[in-house]
């Protein structure tokens, strides 16, 4: 358990000032008060609210079953009958989703628990059995633009992994891996990696309060050349619906002689005998996941972060060709970031410090509207790159990516020295270094109690590709009245378009376009065979189903596991489409 004073669950005091900056931030962009002015939680405030119970639950039944579960967890329950406060990314919410697409009880859970060992985590599982009350598992509950800590089905009790069950377990230099347990946040390990002397890396995302554990189970992405997070990850331990404990890869192998009492090789060989389960257990509803192996990157013994900026629009087709054979030939080591200007200006400023007209910046007004206000020129795109190693290697590898870049007319590359101190480049450093940061905070704050949610289709490396999506995107950001955030993380042999859509929570019109704009994108993206990686809970089932290959022969597949491994239906019930028998049928789908 991290032992260190905190500033928020899973965050280091050691960032209070910095972090102090971004809470500020949040309170002057809101337009209403609802912060917690102390270093508390938000949940405690001083009105209550009704309860909202769990489907077909009476609320004698349940709170007779809520005294059973507190013997199970030492009494840490807390039940969700205060006002609702959405909080801000660190002093997050576990009572419902932060950044609510219709009402702010929309999505809101019944209960929160927080078992302290595995243990106990079985015995929530086999309460939950008796009593037929669903559970959400959670690890921190910070990834907001995904419906954070809210579970997908109303008056659900969430399992709050990460309070009490946040050790690093262990830490291997020799072999380069760790393993934790659920609570673990990229600050802590980071800072873990620190004190032990270690030399270690680890690969983060663009915001460093997240669970290791839960971003990789959920598919998230950093930038090193160990940004692909599920890829990395060696070895899990499951709790099963029906509360039995599995181990898979070499944990299923025993061995006394240590620690945890698995193979010595259960973070060393990803597969172990016989068939790989570990993908049944992302993105599902198939177990809770309470120990996770990760691999960690080696010190390169060198970093050099980068820029390249590209004058015109039409430019995309160009940079993404060029991007792709650099790439797969990991001369691009890490995973680099092509931003419009409309997302690099996010960062510098809000909506109103470039534009008060009404609707989205007009593309055709960039050059008057948002260059002026940007230290780097006029552009359109901007690459963040990283190259690793001994200064020999990483020149080779600079010279080479200048070189092809350069036959782009206009192309600029730029290192962090030469730009200003408050340069989005010098924060990228950062993450291209391992090192947590929370920069990426300042673009939500483009609007008035700024939230967001994320549009992110796969597609394949080509300029053909990424001018379609483009495209497509745009359009029905400018029909929607939304300004047009792209970014493309490119991995090896496919892009992530992650589309940061940034809406006002407290605006019943901006929520509703923001909801009839992603259920377009999703359905016109599907149409061009671009597929989301993942989504809000509220598009889960309409994004499944845009898998429907044979008449939907992947989702009755995961419904027959579902209904196999969790008859009772009570294992987060709904999440990313998967609903089994129980709850089908019932009315609860939204697709």
């Amino acid at each position: 358990m991290m032992s260190e004073p905190q500033y928020a669950p899973g965050i280091p005091a050691r960032i209070t000032d910095y972090a102090d900056t971004y809470k500020k931030k949040f309170q002057d962009n809101a337009t209403t008060t609802e912060f917690d002015t102390g270093s508390g939680s938000t949940q405690e405030t001083a009105q209550s609210r009704s309860l909202v119970l769990p489907p077909g639950i009476s609320n004698e039944v349940f709170h007779e079953a809520i005294e059973g579960l507190k013997s199970l967890v030492d009494g840490d329950v807390v039940l969700v009958h205060r006002q609702l406060d959405d909080g801000w990314y660190l002093d997050r919410p576990l009572t419902h989703d932060a950044f609510p697409l219709g009402a702010q009880d929309e999505f809101i859970n019944s209960a929160i628990c927080s078992p302290s060992n595995v243990e106990q985590v079985q015995a929530v599982v086999k309460w939950a059995n008796r009593w037929l009350i669903p559970i959400y598992p959670i690890s921190m509950g910070r990834n907001l633009s995904y419906g954070g800590a809210a579970a997908r089905l109303r008056g659900s009790v969430i399992v709050d992994l990460g309070k009490r069950m946040n050790k690093v377990l262990e830490l291997n230099e020799k072999s380069a891996f760790c393993l934790l347990e659920p609570g673990v946040t990229y600050y802590m390990l980071f800072d873990e990696i620190k004190k032990s002397g270690k030399d270690l890396w680890v690969d983060v995302p663009d915001l460093g309060g997240g669970s290791v554990m839960g971003n990789a189970l959920d598919r998230g992405v950093g930038y090193t050349p160990y940004g692909d997070h599920f890829g990395m990850h060696c070895g899990m331990e499951i709790i099963l619906p029906n509360g039995e404990l599995i181990r898979t890869g070499m944990g299923a192998m025993p061995d006394v002689n240590t620690e945890h009492g698995s193979a010595n090789t259960w973070q060393l060989f990803q597969y172990g005998f016989g068939p790989y389960p570990d993908g049944l257990f992302s993105q599902s509803n198939y177990g809770i996941v309470t120990k996770m192996g990760f691999w960690l990157m080696p010190n390169p013994k060198g970093h050099q972060t980068f820029q390249i900026t590209f004058e015109k629009e039409d430019d995309l087709y160009e940079i993404v060709e060029t991007i792709r054979p650099l790439r797969i030939r990991n001369i691009i080591p890490n995973v680099p970031l092509l931003r419009h200007i409309m997302q690099e200006a996010t960062v510098y400023g809000n909506r109103k410090s470039f534009w008060d007209g009404d609707g989205p910046i007009p593309h055709d007004k960039i050059d008057e509207i948002v260059v002026p206000k940007m230290w780097m020129g006029n552009f359109r795109w901007i690459l963040y790159i990283c190259v690793y190693g001994p200064e020999v290697i990483r020149k080779a590898h600079i010279d080479v990516i200048r070189e092809e870049f350069y036959k782009i007319q206009g192309a600029k590359l730029t290192f962090p020295e030469d730009t200003p101190a408050n340069s989005y480049l010098r924060s990228r450093v950062n993450l291209y270094a391992g090192i947590p940061d929370l920069r990426e905070l300042d673009w939500v704050m483009w609007l008035p109690n700024g939230s967001h949610t994320d549009f992110g289709p796969i597609s394949p490396t080509t300029g053909e590709d990424a001018v379609k999506q483009y495209e497509m995107t745009k359009r029905i950001h400018q029909k929607y009245g939304f300004d047009y955030f792209p970014n493309f993380c490119v991995g090896l042999r496919e892009m992530h378009h992650i589309v940061m859509i940034i809406y006002d929570r407290k605006d019943e019109d901006s929520k509703r376009r923001v909801t009839a704009m992603m259920k377009e994108l999703i359905s016109e993206g599907a149409k061009l065979g671009m597929g989301e990686y993942r989504t809000h809970i509220a598009f889960q089932d309409q994004v499944m189903k845009t898998y429907s290959f044979n008449d939907g022969a992947l989702l009755k597949f995961l419904d027959q596991i579902k209904d196999n491994l969790d008859p009772n239906g009570i294992l987060a019930p709904g999440r990313n489409g998967i609903w089994g028998s129980r709850w089908k049928g019932k009315g609860l789908e939204r697709a």
